[in-house]
């Protein structure tokens, strides 16, 4: 009992200490302020990567229907093109941004969307979803008074069936194929649009399928990657049947090909001057084209579009031979 005292008292000098080096300002630690102003600055490359601009690419699907007529190369439709194209990658910017912000939570628990700047919590959800409504806005707006109304309305309707699809129709079979091919078309469609130039049947007809074939073969990919694991990158994916996808992918070529040789051999009353018969000489590099392409969607390797044609040099080769068919036809040189 004696020597309780002055352990009792050791205690309380040593508890005494403590205290003082808890509340004594630590002036060796950084300001709070330095992480707030890393996740500010890093804030600008999250919403580009969020906006995927790898995706962009697929904007330049606006000059379509103006190369198909051959109204390409004015200073005019150049400059409306360009105007065109910036308003639709806004435009599917907003939609990346609410996408990721709506599915957020979901992408975190992820092997790979987990690593996206929403998920990751490089760009605050409240922001990406700022950012993103005020693109879905601004952009229709913009073409209102800088492109011709019809750009307006197709531009406010692609947003509003995309974040449809994001909130619910990306879920509903079949629906999901509509959806996004009717995006790859309104693509096919704004430039002429904007330059008021009329769209053909044909144009329409062959877009419309041959996107249907690539997203088709997209999904069927997916499909035969997934089968046999555990889980699905793509909730629907459980409800396709491989069968059925690849009957998707194959009457999409089917018609898109039909559909372009009916453009190529109908001359529609025009006398033919040209050197050679370009029209009719590009359907075979555009058959060999979706041949060459129906590989991949056969082996299920057939992701990106842009990305199995970079990635095959036949098939770029094939790509760039009927690009100058095509051009020479419409030129009629």
């Amino acid at each position: 009992m004696p020597e309780a005292a002055p352990l009792t008292s050791a205690a309380r000098t040593r508890q005494s200490a403590l205290h003082e080096q808890r509340t004594r300002p630590r002036q060796s630690a950084p300001p709070p302020s330095s992480g707030g102003l890393r996740a500010l600055r890093a804030l600008p490359k999250g919403l580009l990567r969020t906006a995927r601009p790898k995706q962009w690419v697929k904007n330049v699907l606006v000059i379509a229907a103006p190369a198909a007529a051959g109204r390409l190369f004015s200073a005019h439709a150049l400059a409306q093109l360009a105007l065109v194209f910036a308003l639709f990658t806004a435009c599917a910017a907003a939609v990346y941004l609410i996408n990721d912000a709506r599915d957020a939570e979901a992408d975190r628990a992820h092997p790979t969307k987990r690593h996206r700047p929403v998920a990751a919590g490089q760009v605050p959800v409240p922001v990406a979803y700022a950012v993103g409504g005020t693109l879905a806005v601004l952009a229709p707006a913009a073409a209102v008074w800088l492109t011709a109304p019809a750009v307006a309305a197709l531009l406010a309707v692609y947003i509003g069936m995309q974040l449809a699809y994001c909130v619910s129709l990306k879920h509903v079979l079949v629906v999901d194929l509509a959806v996004v091919t009717t995006g790859f078309l309104m693509r096919a469609m704004v430039g002429g649009l904007a330059l008021g130039i009329p769209l053909s049947r044909w144009f329409l007809i062959t877009t419309g399928f041959g996107a249907l074939f690539m997203v088709s073969a997209k999904r069927y990919s997916e499909a035969v990657q997934m089968a046999g694991t555990a889980g699905a990158t793509r909730a629907l994916l459980t409800e396709y049947t491989t069968g059925y996808l690849r009957f998707v992918w194959q009457l999409a070529a089917g018609v898109a090909v039909l559909g372009y040789c009916l453009w190529a051999m109908e001359e529609g009353g025009v006398p033919h001057t040209s050197l050679l018969p370009w029209r009719q000489l590009s359907m075979v590099a555009f058959i060999l084209a979706i041949l060459r392409y129906a590989v991949f969607a056969d082996r299920g390797t057939a992701g990106e579009p842009e990305d199995v044609v970079l990635r095959d040099r036949a098939l770029a080769l094939i790509g760039v031979v009927w690009l100058a068919m095509y051009g020479l036809a419409v030129a009629d040189w």
